[in-house]
């Protein structure tokens, strides 16, 4: 049945194809559909194929979910992204809904108080996770309604839907990765005889690509690719696409007795699983479309994938390659804060120029693949949005007074980076170097940290907010986020945020390396936010028992012009003029010229 309307424009509007995705549904006999934000593979960054939220909406923002019925149509995202929705929505006819942190599965609320007792919701299962499904089915079937999983609609309705990417997958080169894949899948199959497990299925890409020491281009910002792996005891398989994996890697491959199969095939072969046998699984990390095929008669062994742990701490020929790279990415830093400076009142310079100008700067250095994440320059009101993003058709003129937020990162060979910097431009009031103080001392105070091995990281978060709070002020979004090794920048287990409910797999551990990044934001006004890395690293063990530290890993001045020396203490002072030293003493020898006198300024004591 061709459930498709016709439109009078070759490229529909987003009322034209609300109008279509309704006709579908009266078609499907569905009263509700659910887009989300999701792959197969539950990915932040999503292939072009799976961007169904954006096309349909216009919502560019990485966290989204849409809930359309035939008399509304609502999108759920959280306050990172309500500014940017409420602009890209405006001419649309979706309501945004806001949650607050904690908020995922509102929409499920919404969706039992406003749909009447035997409604039928449908949504492609392929994109939501195994965990969230079950909530979702209960809810719909304690409200006597019924959840359709199998139901892709906008493949229906979506002309010219984009393919899936079929770019070539490479080795992470032994110099980078020494730890081969074999003693990687050992450790992973260490955990399932523990638990009694003959198989493990992986679906999360940057754990495919850490597990088999395999990089890709399929996915924006991640060098990673598309795939699934079925882990057995003795054999393995990888599901790709046709084509991406050549001859002479395919045989590398087989070497370690693992077999490389057509990505479609997945399906199937998790159908053919023995009943009686035993399947890990991560139930937030694998789709209930992929598991629906799994015999009922398996049994499911349900934890966090192994990989995420062994992934998160950095070995430490990992943490020697992070540092240089660190290095690397800090000249690029510096030449283009030179250039900015110079450039200021005499060019033509926008958001969008701020970062053309950096990606060429890291474009220059040894190693670099790509950035790790899209650029965020935000000049004055669009500071507050913490996830801000410049548009051809929408961004700022750098000129004037206020305040420059840039947050940028870049994948290199030997590690991933994101830092946040803010500098100001033309004049700055008292009022803004209040808050950059402010989020300075909290950002200083979670750099000073030293903690017991093995707390959870949520509990840490606390110790950045103290000195805003103490303003009665808050953020919110999380203080930090784990961060991968030449894979996604943003990966767990770890987490600084109260936000999250504490978990024993959420434990502090030596090599992992987590963003801290504080901030102000003041709507309409500006935005402070300032960020580094940071790695756990031992310092001390004591009869208490071992404690960590952590150890600076950005190198990238703090602007002091932005300060108010009178709100810092002496032993903050301290840690500033001392962290500034290291950055001049470590980036500096690889700077000449303008950048060389850039840095040796803005690295001055105060």
């Amino acid at each position: 049945m061709n459930t498709r309307q016709p439109t009078d424009d070759q490229v529909p509007t987003s009322y034209e194809k609300l109008a279509q995705l309704r006709y579908a549904m009266k078609h499907a006999n569905l009263d509700a559909y659910i887009i989300l934000s999701a792959d197969p593979h539950l990915s932040e960054y999503l292939p072009q194929f799976w961007q169904g939220c954006t096309w349909l909406s216009g919502f560019t923002g990485s966290s989204g979910l849409l809930v359309v019925t035939s008399n509304f149509a609502g999108l759920w995202t959280d306050s990172r992204y309500w500014v940017q929705a409420a602009v890209e929505l405006a001419d649309s006819d979706i309501e945004l809904i806001k949650m607050s942190a904690g908020q995922e599965l509102y929409y499920i609320d919404w969706l039992v108080t406003h749909m009447a007792a035997g409604a039928q919701v449908g949504v492609d299962g392929r994109t939501l996770n195994l965990s969230d499904s079950r909530v979702l089915q209960v809810a719909l079937q304690a409200h006597n309604m019924q959840l359709h999983l199998d139901v892709d609609l906008l493949e229906l309705i979506w002309e010219e839907r984009p393919v899936l990417p079929r770019l070539p997958v490479y080795e992470h080169d032994y110099f980078y990765a020494p730890v081969a894949r074999i003693q990687k899948l050992d450790q992973i199959r260490s955990i399932m005889r523990d638990k009694d497990a003959q198989w493990h299925f992986v679906s999360t890409l940057d754990d495919i690509a850490w597990i088999f020491n395999l990089r890709g281009t399929d996915i924006s910002y991640s060098p990673t690719f598309v795939a699934h792996a079925l882990i057995g005891l003795q054999h393995v398989t990888l599901y790709t696409p046709d084509g991406k994996i050549d001859t002479p890697l395919r045989n590398k491959l087989a070497q370690d007795s693992i077999r490389v199969a057509s990505y479609g095939n997945a399906l199937a072969e998790l159908a053919e699983i023995s009943p009686g046998s035993r399947l890990l699984i991560d139930p937030r990390r694998v789709t209930c479309g992929l598991m629906r095929a799994v015999h009922p008669g398996v049994r499911l062994v349900e934890m966090v994938n192994p990989s995420i742990f062994a992934k998160s701490c950095k070995t430490e020929s990992e943490v020697m390659h992070v540092r240089a790279t660190m290095e690397q990415d800090g000249v690029a830093l510096a030449e283009f804060f030179a250039w900015l400076e110079q450039a200021l009142g005499r060019e033509h310079i926008t958001e969008l120029t701020i970062d053309e100008k950096l990606t060429e700067a890291r474009a220059r250095r040894l190693d670099f693949m790509c950035l790790s994440f899209p650029t965020i320059a935000a000049f004055n009101a669009n500071g507050a949005m913490p996830h801000y993003r410049a548009t051809p058709k929408s961004h700022a003129l750098i000129k004037g007074d206020g305040l420059l937020l840039i947050d940028s990162g870049g994948q290199y060979l030997g590690g991933t980076t994101d830092v946040t910097r803010v500098v100001p431009v033309g004049q700055i009031s008292a009022k803004q170097k209040h808050d950059f103080t402010l989020v300075l001392k909290g950002m200083i105070a979670l750099s000073r940290m030293k903690f017991p091995r093995g707390i959870c990281s949520p509990m840490l978060d606390a110790i950045a907010r103290a000195p805003i709070w103490d303003a009665y002020i808050d953020f919110g979004h999380g203080t930090g986020h784990g961060v991968g090794y030449f894979l996604n920048v943003h990966e767990g287990p770890q987490m600084i945020s109260h936000h999250v409910s504490p978990e024993c797999h959420m434990a502090m551990e030596k090599g992992m390396i987590t963003s801290n990044e504080p901030g102000i934001y003041r709507p309409g006004r500006w935005g402070v936010r300032i960020e580094n890395l940071l790695l756990n690293w031992p310092i001390r063990t004591t009869e208490f028992g071992e404690f960590l530290c952590f150890e600076t890993l950005t190198l990238c001045p703090i602007d002091i012009r932005c300060i108010d020396r009178s709100l810092l203490r002496v032993d903050e002072i301290s840690w500033l003029n001392d962290y500034h030293v290291q950055v001049r003493k470590r980036v500096g020898p690889h700077l000449s010229g303008d950048s060389k006198s850039w840095i040796e300024t803005r690295t001055e004591a105060i």
